[in-house]
């Protein structure tokens, strides 16, 4: 159904004929597998990254169902950032061109209130905006949704990495029970599925690339002879230079070691295992999600219930006592569609467990001399930087104030803001690196809910 054209479908003939003038001829993949499920009415999880079309297949959907006469919010799109939300609301307005009187209304965080609250007594068909703030305008009374007949949620695992949880159910609390849910996500992780279990009424699941299979996985087991096993990751990672690794140990003192040795090449790695305080492992866990810490060195029981999506690679010390446990440590790579690596070390007494192995999988298992051409042994720093603010979920902080605050006037973008996580008395929120001081003074002398909160930069 690739090369079908947007004529095939049962769409309105004024959206046809400006989806002529504006140059859409063929059907993309996802808008293949989601626009008949949309038009039909039905309840839709789409497995889609940016670029795929599915704004076009959200987009679509919605304006068909539209009743222009009617002059009130049929629709909701929620989005994780302003740059998306204005991104979404543009290519809708352009979808709609041929669409006498209709209104697209976009509300963020970041932006003023005021004329937002009176571009609502104006009124609108279709709403685009960020959770934070559409909650914010529902509470006060500003935004009513009892003729809600579609809500779209934009990138939903970004949302949900962002801590908008809170915000999107009572925005969900607001809707009629009778509407049409589409949830649009680049990956499908557990919390997706719970979300969508509570939401949606019998979706049909749409995915374009498979998720997750054996192959997207190249497992390489490295020969150390005399070699240090803590020397040998030292080598590996500056070869490599992952944004996100674990390295699985077989015991909780093996973790702190390696942890250790690893600091001390200036290399910024983390220990996890049973005897940490909660609190120091949620720090640790949220560090290492976020994006800024890429190493974890953890056991196997430690590492239970770790949600990363996206992990570039699993390391071995050495063979898992358990061979299924082995199975299970390099499956948490190569998810999401995309490409991941296991390496494991094999010292002079491992051959046996590697034969054992080999037969567990039936797979020949050869080993390979660690890599010695390493170009840049400097060492390198995750991508993002976590700051920690001192107000949480007890001083009413939310997601949106955070990322209102850092991307209001003469702010940073939307974009280089990344996961938030709220708890009860604080809260952690992840920027690229080379923003990070910019963030950390915009924080500093400025406020989040009225207030001053003190705010600091996580170090290693």
């Amino acid at each position: 159904m690739q090369d079908t054209p947007f004529s095939k479908l049962p769409l309105k003939p004024l959206l046809l004929d400006n989806l002529s003038t504006l140059g859409y001829k063929t059907i993309t993949p996802i808008q293949a597998e989601s626009l008949p499920l949309v038009l039909a009415g039905k309840d839709v999880i789409a497995q889609a990254k940016t670029g795929s079309g599915k704004t076009a297949a959200f987009g679509l959907g919605l304006l068909h169902s539209l009743d222009v006469t009617l002059y009130r919010v049929q629709s909701l799109v929620l989005c994780p950032t302003r740059e998306l939300a204005d991104q979404v609301a543009k290519e809708i307005r352009k979808l709609a061109r041929s669409i006498h009187n209709i209104k697209v209304l976009t509300l963020c965080g970041g932006m003023p209130f005021g004329p937002q609250v009176g571009s609502l007594e104006h009124g609108a068909h279709i709403i685009v905006g960020t959770p934070g703030r559409i909650e914010e305008h529902i509470r006060k009374g500003n935004l009513n949704l009892n003729h809600l007949t579609q809500f779209v949620l934009d990138e939903a695992d970004r949302m949900l990495d962002m801590g908008f949880q809170e915000a999107i159910d009572a925005i969900v609390e607001t809707m009629p029970v009778k509407r049409q849910t589409l949830l649009f996500s680049a990956t499908y992780p557990n919390k997706i599925q719970t979300i969508a279990a509570r939401i949606m009424q019998s979706p049909s699941m749409v995915t374009v690339e498979t998720t997750h299979d054996d192959s997207s996985i190249e497992q390489i087991f490295y020969r150390i002879e005399n070699t240090q096993r803590s020397d040998a990751l030292s080598q590996l990672l500056l070869h490599y230079r992952p944004d996100s690794a674990v390295i699985f140990c077989n015991t909780k003192r093996e973790t702190e070691t390696i942890a250790d040795a690893l600091r001390d090449e200036s290399l910024i790695a983390l220990a996890l295992h049973g005897d940490l305080e909660q609190k120091t492992r949620e720090q640790i866990l949220v560090r290492f999600a976020n994006k800024s810490a890429s190493i974890l060195v953890a056991t196997d029981v430690a590492a239970r219930g770790l949600d990363i999506e996206s992990l570039d690679a699993v390391i071995n010390l050495e063979i898992a006592r358990d061979l299924e446990v082995h199975v299970h440590r390099i499956g948490r790579t190569g998810r999401a569609g995309k490409q991941g690596t296991a390496f494991t070390l094999i010292g002079p007494k491992d051959d046996y467990k590697l034969n054992l192995l080999a037969d567990f999988l039936q797979q020949n298992l050869n080993t390979t001399p660690l890599p010695n051409n390493t170009q840049d042994s400097t060492p390198f720093k995750p991508p993002m930087v976590t700051l920690q603010i001192d107000g949480g979920k007890k001083q009413k902080v939310r997601p949106g104030d955070i990322l209102g605050a850092l991307t209001g006037k003469n702010g940073i973008e939307g974009k280089a803001v990344g996961k938030i996580h709220i708890y009860d008395n604080c809260a952690y929120v992840a920027v690229t690196r080379k923003l990070a001081h910019e963030a950390l003074q915009i924080i500093s002398h400025g406020k989040l809910k009225g207030r001053s909160f003190r705010v600091r930069e996580i170090r290693a």
